[in-house]
């Protein structure tokens, strides 16, 4: 008799054991708007559309070199940062300061190496329009899931990187980077030389 009460004080307490399943981390909706594009003004020796929500400002921290811009989208933290060089230098030749800075664009592009998961290349070529360059779309919890350089190979050199001011967390980050991709990528095709 007293095996069989232990044996139900046992199973009591075992069967009244709560199992807890925590609840899945959950992530703030973001609401988009609808998308559309503008083309940017032809003071800058390049153009190209960007999407209406965006604004470009210039960029403080080089206030030296006239025509770098950002390009920004305060509603999702975004801002694709736009170099641009003139190849035309009196020291050096055109072709060396293109494998130079095409060199240096590579170099800062696979600097997010340490934090991304991989680093695809695509080239990019626009006859019709002179423009030729190479994208790097960085997957991982990098800083910068996008970048890019077009240049004219004579004259003209830009350089783009897309970041978006949070903590690297691609789960979270996801929905922005795949909401702006496009918005790039359209700059990318658009992109013309004044």
């Amino acid at each position: 008799m007293k095996i069989w009460q232990i044996i139900f004080i046992l199973f009591f307490i075992v069967g009244c054991k709560e199992s807890y399943t925590p609840k899945p981390r959950g992530f703030f909706r973001i609401d988009f708007p609808e998308k559309s594009y503008v083309n940017i003004a032809s003071k800058y020796p390049y153009s190209f559309e960007i999407p209406s929500y965006s604004r470009v400002e210039k960029d403080k921290r080089n206030p030296d070199h006239q025509n770098w811009i950002n390009v920004t989208i305060p509603a999702n933290k975004v801002e694709v940062h736009i170099s641009y060089y003139d190849l035309t230098d009196p020291k050096k030749s055109s072709r060396e300061l293109l494998i130079e800075f095409m060199e240096e664009t590579r170099r800062l592009a696979y600097k997010h190496s340490i934090k991304a998961d991989a680093i695809e290349e695509q080239i990019f070529m626009n006859p019709a329009k002179h423009v030729y360059g190479t994208i790097y779309k960085i997957e991982g919890n990098a800083a910068s899931p996008m970048q890019f350089f077009l240049t004219d190979s004579t004259k003209h050199f830009l350089r783009g990187a897309f970041y978006i001011r949070e903590v690297p967390d691609i789960d979270s980050l996801r929905p922005v980077i795949n909401f702006i991709e496009p918005d790039i990528i359209r700059m990318i095709e658009t992109t013309s030389w004044n």
